[in-house]
């Protein structure tokens, strides 16, 4: 799903992202980025994207899959915590 899609989804729900806060300037996985950049994470590419996203329907989904790719995560991702969000408070810069 893309970014400027997000309107599809059912409002009354909420959905869970994985995502992750750059912790360095310039960290690896995301050259050029600043500290503190927030990204949700490419569920296919396993890669961080400001735009693509595959939502969860549940927290505990979005969790499994985070477990399940946790090895993989960690090698795009290098010292990176990747975490469940609430899709809704990520893009609002709630969360």
């Amino acid at each position: 799903m893309r970014r400027c899609e997000v309107d599809r989804l059912d409002p009354t729900r909420t959905y869970w992202v994985p995502a992750v806060v750059s912790p360095a300037p310039n960290w690896a996985g995301a050259p050029g980025c600043r500290r503190g950049a927030r990204f949700m994470v490419d569920t296919k590419s396993l890669r961080v994207s400001r735009d693509e996203f595959s939502p969860f329907d549940s927290r505990l989904s979005c969790l499994n899959w985070i477990m399940l790719h946790r090895p993989n995560l960690n090698r795009t991702l290098p010292g990176a915590r990747i975490q469940a969000v609430a899709l809704d408070r990520w893009l609002l810069g709630l969360d």
